[in-house]
């Protein structure tokens, strides 16, 4: 049983010598199962390692969904983009364990490193409502791989243990009606500061949504310099 917690949620693909499937645009992960995800590469760089940010979707999306916030800074960014779609109308650990969500993004992120080449330097979790609690909950048990996590309005996280020390970005609206402010962010933000991590956090004027000016500072922040962000 110990043995099992120890490895709850671990992601174990990590980036390596990629192939050469990563052309620029919009690609369908997978065998064909319709759950492999979707994988955004931005025109250029051909070879060069570049950071990449998976994003999770809100309750009751896609993976489309998971890169809206983002997709129209990739190309000015040169960020690469993934999001994998949940089994279920939320993410596994919502409804009672990490699992097959955990399975799908593993494999995901395997044919990812396979195809493209990524900076393990620059390597986010995020995503939005449900898919920001799901991505602070497998960042912090995964800070091994992901060196940030970008968390669009969260509701809750539900680390099953903390692994390394990924950067947090946080934001949220004050008029949040959906996942309300006090019982959440303001909750959560305290809870990881104790705990140690560095963290950005932005309340904004508004609701339940990511605003352009946000996901653009999120963006920014992802992209400081390891030895800047330190400085």
């Amino acid at each position: 049983m110990e043995r099992e917690r120890e490895t709850e949620g671990c992601l174990r693909a990590r980036p390596g010598s990629p192939g050469s499937g990563g052309g620029p645009g919009l690609h369908r992960l997978g065998s064909g199962d319709g759950r492999g995800g979707l994988l955004y590469v931005p025109p250029g760089g051909a070879g060069e390692a570049r950071p990449l940010a998976v994003m999770f979707h809100g309750a009751g999306g896609n993976a489309q969904g998971g890169l809206a916030a983002l997709i129209p800074l990739a190309d000015e960014a040169g960020m690469l983009l993934l999001a994998t779609d949940s089994a279920d109308q939320t993410w596994d650990v919502i409804r009672g364990g990490y699992g097959p969500d955990v399975e799908a993004l593993d494999d995901a992120l395997a044919e990812v490193f396979g195809r493209v080449a990524v900076d393990p330097e620059r390597l986010a979790v995020g995503g939005f409502s449900d898919g920001a609690s799901y991505a602070l909950s497998l960042g912090i048990m995964n800070g091994d791989l992901f060196t940030h996590v970008i968390a669009f309005s969260p509701g809750f996280m539900a680390p099953a243990r903390q692994e390394g020390a990924p950067r947090l970005f946080i934001s949220h609206g004050t008029a949040d009606t959906v996942l309300p402010i006090d019982a959440c962010s303001r909750t959560i933000v305290p809870r990881v500061s104790r705990a140690g991590y560095d963290v950005t956090y932005h309340e904004f004027e508004g609701g339940h949504t990511v605003p352009p000016e946000i996901a653009r500072e999120a963006v920014e922040w992802f992209l400081v310099p390891a030895a800047e962000a330190d400085a």
